[in-house]
């Protein structure tokens, strides 16, 4: 039995959480004594719980990587039950409190994507932050191949890097009545096409150049909704913007979703318009899950989720113009979509099951214990 000690700093549940709860309850628990240290009051705790899977609590870490107070709290669960594995998901706390406490394997997961600072990319900082990563960490977990190259732009070992991408329960496909209602509940007419977007409202998401491709794409005639769910602190602006264009009438501002199913299941193309922070988006493959195409931006873990022609179209990031020329083309063409939409499903069977994230992540277990050379 191999005992994996997960340390997750967040007190909200973000994707970093989702791919946690994911895992857990994906566990091969025969092979597997998995558990999980937080701070306390975490979201996460109660999920974790209902799963009957361990959890410890300390009174720091609170939605920070490093906490020196954390090291303590942390060195003493690692003394008291000695796992094999440290897994931290951001936390450079834990890291250190696991290489001082003598644990065989430690693990980072980089769930993140996002255009490193010249600060610990070039230079003597570049090669600081290769040091304390490498040192402090046995094998590092990147989301995305582009993960990846962050990770070696601020000096880690490409050696040390393992790229597992990330995996969703497939979403439920709701019946004729369930798909009708919700199409009430978001105020979408009949014979309305959706475009959803689901993404916290920051700037960095690019929901300016979604709702500006949504004006282009309403002047070719095309009958749709355009959907926002998130929340954030460009609403007031987006609403603006809305406004100001003449659409507001076809935007749906649909607030943050607990479940996103109802609209996952009205939505004919899901987009992803970012450029400033995007890894592997569960939303994306959520909606692969339900045969739903996308058109994304070019940017970070996008184009290794989204074929381009396959289950999706990619655009270059920041071009409101192309992003709605993209729209268009797969709104108007009734045979592209369905073949989009066939391979939406099969590329999720085939990569982005959690199934088959949860067995990469053990076998990534496995091997990080054997370079330990501490075989279970």
């Amino acid at each position: 039995m191999i005992k994996v000690m997960n340390v997750i700093s967040d007190t909200n549940i973000g994707g970093a959480g989702k791919c946690l709860l994911t895992y857990l309850e994906y566990a091969n628990r025969q092979n597997f004594d998995v558990s999980v240290v937080l701070p306390a009051g975490s979201l996460l705790k109660p999920h974790i719980d209902a799963m009957r899977i361990k959890t410890f609590e300390i009174a720091a870490m609170t939605d920070r990587s490093f906490d020196i107070k954390a090291i303590r709290e942390l060195k003493k669960i690692f003394k008291a039950h000695r796992p094999d594995i440290v897994h931290s998901h951001a936390s450079l706390s834990a890291r250190i409190a696991a290489r001082q406490c003598g644990t065989t394997a430690i693990a980072y997961t980089r769930h993140s994507v996002f255009p490193p600072s010249p600060l610990i990319s070039k230079g003597i900082g570049k090669a600081l932050s290769g040091m304390i990563n490498n040192y402090y960490c046995d094998g590092i977990i990147a989301v995305a191949e582009a993960a990846r190259k962050n990770l070696i732009d601020t000096g880690v070992d490409p050696n040390r890097i393992t790229v597992i991408l990330n995996g969703v329960k497939p979403v439920d496909e709701l019946s004729a009545q369930e798909k009708s209602d919700a199409k009430n509940q978001f105020g979408i007419h009949e014979g309305q096409k959706v475009v959803s977007i689901i993404a916290r409202l920051n700037p960095v998401k690019g929901h300016e150049y979604f709702i500006r491709a949504a004006k282009k794409v309403l002047e070719h005639g095309i009958r749709a909704k355009f959907v926002i769910a998130g929340t954030g602190e460009t609403l007031g602006r987006l609403r603006q913007l809305s406004l100001e264009l003449g659409i507001d009438s076809n935007i749906v501002f649909a607030g943050f979703l607990d479940d996103v199913c109802p609209l996952l299941n009205i939505t004919d193309i899901q987009v992803n318009a970012s450029f400033g922070t995007e890894a592997t988006s569960l939303s994306l493959l959520e909606g692969m899950s339900l045969g739903v195409p996308a058109v994304v931006s070019d940017f970070g873990g996008n184009p290794g989720v989204i074929e381009n022609g396959k289950n999706g179209l990619i655009t270059p990031q920041r071009d409101a113009d192309k992003l709605a020329d993209a729209l268009v083309r797969l709104l108007g063409d009734d045979v592209l979509m369905d073949r989009m939409q066939a391979g939406a499903k099969e590329l999720y069977n085939k990569k982005f099951t959690a199934r088959i994230m949860s067995e990469n992540l053990e076998c990534f277990y496995k091997t990080l214990l054997e370079k330990g050379g501490k075989k279970k």
